[in-house]
């Protein structure tokens, strides 16, 4: 079976990526299955820059099949912030709560009423010679006035999705799964991976 290394630390997203890749015919492995990796530097000005740039690098690194995805929020009345920081949209080694409490903040200080946001994210695969195929997925929505629901990570509780009341903290695994930003960028992915895996 061929092996596919998905490219993050974050546990969130290694469990929904891990459960959205569990039907393809590849081996499943995480950063964590390998020894002195050195995690790479998120350099570009886009999602899609910082997908390919870890994609490739991790897949030098391992000389494995990689996925590598960036993703983030991006608010309206922020023109477009966090954006590419939105991990470490209140510092580095910020809390996901540290990263809400300071969204909300600036949200709440504009004079835009406007809440309208999308999560943005983009997926690239390489191997240790090229990237080799990327796609990206966008889910719009809203910012809720405040953080409801534990479910997810990251934005999850203040970020409620076109067509839904409830914030991503509070819809099921399977509904997120249906509508998010990550779910439709794999989807494209998950086309490539399945050429792959027939040859």
């Amino acid at each position: 079976m061929k092996k596919l290394l998905v490219a993050t630390r974050n546990r969130g997203k290694v469990a929904e990526l891990l459960s959205l890749l569990d039907d393809l015919p590849f081996e499943l492995l995480t950063l964590d299955d390998f020894e002195n990796v050195t995690d790479v530097e998120e350099t570009g000005s886009t999602f899609i820059e910082n997908a390919k740039l870890k994609s490739l690098e991790y897949a030098k690194q391992t000389n494995c099949l990689t996925l590598a995805d960036d993703s983030g929020l991006e608010v309206e009345a922020l023109d477009g912030a966090p954006g590419v920081y939105s991990a470490r949209y209140s510092g580095e080694n910020a809390s996901d709560k540290d990263n809400i409490d300071k969204l909300l903040r600036e949200l709440n200080a504009k004079k835009d009423q406007s809440r309208l946001a999308r999560f943005v994210c983009a997926m690239s695969i390489s191997d240790p010679s090229q990237n080799l195929f990327y796609g990206e997925g966008y889910c719009p929505g809203k910012i809720a006035l405040s953080p409801i629901g534990s479910g997810g990570f990251g934005y999850d509780p203040v970020f409620v999705p076109a067509g839904y009341q409830r914030t991503f903290g509070e819809l099921s695994a399977k509904t997120k799964k249906k509508v998010s930003h990550r779910s439709i960028a794999l989807k494209k992915i998950i086309r490539f991976l399945s050429e792959i895996a027939s040859y």
